[in-house]
């Protein structure tokens, strides 16, 4: 993969970006589609690590629904502090996913929601989760869906036809690759693009095993919200496993 700016104070400069663009029922992808996922995926489990909690809304939500003890790591101080902050009666640390503060077989379930796009140690981070689980335990690994992040893809209106048709554009799928993407406008966050067998790998070979895989359709509160993407409820935004 090519060199670029990953450096932490990226997330730390911007984290706003997300504490005010996609919690607190701000997103309705998350609202509609992923908490409940997150929810029933991980339903009964007592003891819940949240890896890349950012400010807490998965974490928060578990607690809500049961779940007796749930810890939230992630490498943004920003973020943490928010977390702290917004309470709900989960444990809040600092850390990494390549280097989880837990001992061996500390919960019954680890969940990482659209974070592992922006890890860049995705063999040594997986194998920590594998560690920190505990035997029958449960990993509920969410991602934004590598055809959207494929460098160069792209929605297109391409209006030359006749009849004019919308697709997407997928670019070079199979190569990794680490990008600053902006956002918004003078927002950059690294991105790093995988093709799922890069994943799919990486779970095996820590001796993880899928039991299930997901590709929803992009929730209804998301194509309301953006009508430029009127045919894309048959592309997957994410995938869930």
């Amino acid at each position: 993969m090519r060199a670029v700016d990953t450096r932490p104070d990226l997330w730390e400069d911007n984290a706003s970006w997300w504490q005010e663009g996609f919690t607190e029922g701000a997103d309705a992808e998350y609202e509609e589609q992923i908490l409940p996922l997150a929810a029933d995926l991980l339903a009964g489990r007592d003891d819940v690590l949240d890896v890349g909690t950012g400010e807490g809304q998965v974490a928060r939500m578990l607690r809500r629904n049961g779940s007796r003890r749930v810890v939230g790591v992630d490498p943004t101080s920003a973020q943490i502090s928010v977390a702290a902050r917004r309470g709900g009666g989960v444990a809040y640390l600092r850390a990494g996913a390549e280097r989880l503060p837990f001992a061996d077989a500390s919960f019954d379930a680890v969940v990482a929601c659209l974070v592992f796009e922006h890890v860049t140690e995705v063999d040594r981070s997986i194998r920590e989760i594998a560690r920190v689980l505990r035997d029958g335990g449960r990993f509920a690994f969410f991602l934004n869906h590598p055809l959207l992040q494929t460098p160069g893809s792209g929605w297109i209106d391409d209006q030359i036809l006749d009849p004019p048709e919308q697709y997407w554009r997928i670019g070079p799928y199979l190569v990794e690759d680490v990008s600053l993407e902006e956002v918004e406008k003078d927002v950059f966050i690294p991105f790093v693009h995988r093709p799922l067998s890069r994943y799919v790998n990486a779970l095996a070979e820590a001796g993880l095993i899928v039991r299930r895989m997901l590709e929803p359709a992009p929730p209804p509160g998301f194509l309301a919200r953006a009508t430029e993407y009127a045919e894309a409820a048959t592309i997957p935004a994410c995938s869930c496993w």
